[in-house]
């Protein structure tokens, strides 16, 4: 992998990732732009603990441009974009519209592919290894700022989920806090570890899982599960056989794995609803532990998180979606309409031809 970090014309940091050490990427942004405001701001709710994010200048942030229009394929002639080259394997660069920036942490756009039209399960293994080994890098990048405590790696697909650029792409969260989803999942290492005398609950889970019905896909280094509570009507779970903290702790032969599983995992996502369906929305999401101090969970250490990706999707149905209404919304307790069993079986069922 190369990697060549350059400046947009307002002053944002982008990095060209390829996959030849003689690629070149010396072009100029010639956009006019003016320099990027922001007006993030991170407040503490102090009844639930937990911190929001208000951004409001995110309002004016581009919606549904015509693909023709779209900011993420590359320039091309006077067509200017925010990539200045004509072509790129994987691009990150700050987000013009983030809702974290400077103190409250920072806002990243990765870029799959230059191909507008393709998709992650379009990718080929060499191109979804270069991805994963980007996140790795600006996980390890990100980390080192001192305003960041959790990065967060995720990709939101389809319109469903509310994406705004059809182009297929991710974004990179760097929070200045240990998210609420993170603090819940430590907090029950640490109750798990003093109960049971030292035992890891990340490392319990995974083996009631690999007994059971709802795995799915399982490779050497990787497997993939339905999770026994799981909260969406098809939601799986990708653990790393061998539990490490983060991106940057997975071994050569978990890394080389990876594109195997996680593409196929993807392929089989599109055709749970059957031929003819539109391609399904999902969110994909990396946990990986704090960076931060872990003081406030008891006996608990960043080697005791358990780096995982968590893929689901929305709808539940064909044409029907799993909306978030008084129980899930008010209360946070949801109501699941597909048994895991059954979810399970129909990710096992469908070929990812």
């Amino acid at each position: 992998m190369k990697k060549t970090s350059t400046r947009l014309a307002d002053g944002r940091e982008l990095i060209y990732y390829d996959q030849r050490d003689d690629s070149v990427r010396d072009a100029v942004d010639r956009r006019p732009l003016d320099p990027t405001v922001t007006t993030s701001e991170v407040r503490r709710d102090p009844l639930l603990g937990d911190s929001i994010a208000v951004a409001s200048h995110r309002q004016g942030r581009i919606y549904h441009p015509p693909a023709d229009e779209c900011p993420l394929c590359p320039s091309q002639g006077d067509r200017l974009s925010e990539i200045p080259d004509s072509s790129y394997d994987v691009v990150v660069f700050e987000n013009r519209f983030p809702s974290l920036a400077g103190d409250s942490g920072r806002c990243e756009v990765v870029c799959f592919t230059s191909d507008h039209n393709a998709s992650f399960a379009d990718l080929t293994e060499e191109q979804a290894r270069l991805v994963l080994d980007a996140w790795t890098d600006r996980t390890s990048e990100l980390s080192h700022l001192p305003s960041v405590e959790q990065v967060f790696c995720f990709e939101n697909r389809g319109a469903e989920i509310g994406v705004t650029l059809g182009h297929p792409h991710g974004q990179i969260y760097a929070y200045p806090f240990t998210t609420p989803r993170t603090a819940l999942m430590l907090r029950s290492v640490a109750a798990h570890k003093e109960a049971t005398g030292g035992e890891n609950l990340f490392d319990d889970v995974l083996r009631r899982e690999l007994a059971d019905e709802r795995v799915v896909l399982e490779g050497e280094h990787w497997v993939a599960f339905v999770p026994y509570a799981a909260h969406w009507p098809y939601e799986v779970h990708l653990y790393p056989k061998r539990r490490v903290p983060d991106l940057l702790a997975l071994d050569e032969d978990a890394r080389t794995e990876f594109p195997q599983v996680y593409l196929e995992l993807l392929r089989r996502f599109d055709r749970i609803f059957g031929e003819g369906e539109p391609p399904t929305p999902y969110i994909a999401a990396w946990h990986q532990a704090p960076f931060g101090a872990l003081e406030e969970f008891e006996g608990v250490n960043r080697d005791d998180f358990a780096l995982h990706l968590e893929l689901f999707t929305i709808r539940r149905t064909s044409g029907k979606l799993k909306f978030l209404a008084g129980s899930e919304s008010g209360m946070n307790v949801f109501i699941n309409d597909v048994p895991p069993e059954a979810a399970a079986r129909r990710l096992r069922e469908v070929a990812s031809s």
